[in-house]
């Protein structure tokens, strides 16, 4: 079997590639498949003006709606790190030649798929993880965390309530992974099962509360860690009985 001149190409499928290879050595180094890492895992971090082009931004406009969304790189300034800043207004207004469209208000962004490499697709394997941290500077809208998996179902999401408690300031909100609740098309999935640590495809944040007006949530980087942080993780259920996010829709749970 051969590559095709595509995958070849460079500098994406070698460089994918060389930093596998070069987490594998890392993980085979330091034994982490026997002893829990004790460093975070990157997973995206806004830290340059391109940071933004590894991902995709989706709202209720790709089919005829009219809320609108920003993703707009940051650079540091004062107090504040390097980041992204995921921004816009939600409408709920339904487009009159669309009637199939029954409901709209909704933004949302995801990391893109990291493409194949030597090894494989390419994937994040968080199994040596308990937990997914996110600095962000939140304006209290009600926004989730939302984790797409090599699932059997490619339209499985797992999702988790982003729960800022310094809105307006920046601050790190810690996520246990095994709180993820997985969902269908904005629907909770019965049975439940576990999310495929060792195969995470993407992962991003999305906005479901459908209240018109602005939104703004700025967002530094995100990391897989074993560091809770002291968190009392018992107080929050990972989604209520409100809205939950879909694809492309939002419906009633």
């Amino acid at each position: 079997m051969q590559c095709t001149r595509r995958l070849l190409a460079p500098p994406g499928f070698w460089k994918r590639s060389l930093q596998e290879l070069s987490r594998l050595s890392s993980i085979a180094l330091k034994a982490e498949a026997i002893n829990r890492p004790d460093k975070p895992f990157p997973l995206i971090t806004f830290d340059k003006p391109d940071s933004h082009e590894v991902c995709k931004v989706m709202s209720d406009e790709d089919m005829g709606g009219f809320s609108t969304v920003n993703f707009d790189f940051v650079p540091a300034q004062a107090q504040d790190p390097p980041h992204i800043r995921f921004h816009g207004t939600i409408s709920n207004e339904l487009p009159t030649d669309r009637p199939n469209i029954q409901r709209s208000g909704y933004a949302a962004w995801r990391t893109r798929d990291m493409g194949r490499n030597l090894f494989g697709k390419g994937l994040w394997d968080l199994d040596s993880y308990a937990y997914i941290a996110l600095k962000v500077k939140s304006d209290a809208r009600k926004y989730f965390v939302n984790v797409q998996t090599e699932s059997i179902v490619p339209t499985d999401l797992h999702q988790h309530r982003l729960y800022a408690q310094k809105p307006g300031s920046w601050e790190t909100v810690i996520v246990p992974i095994s709180e993820f609740v997985r969902t269908n098309h904005g629907m909770v999935v019965e049975p439940q099962s576990d999310m495929m640590r060792q195969k995470v495809r993407s992962i991003g944040i999305g906005l479901i509360d459908r209240v018109p007006g602005p939104f703004d949530l700025c967002i530094a980087d995100i990391y897989a860690t074993n560091n809770a942080g002291g968190k009392d993780f018992n107080k929050k259920p990972a989604i209520d009985d409100q809205d939950l996010e879909s694809d492309g829709l939002l419906v009633k749970k």
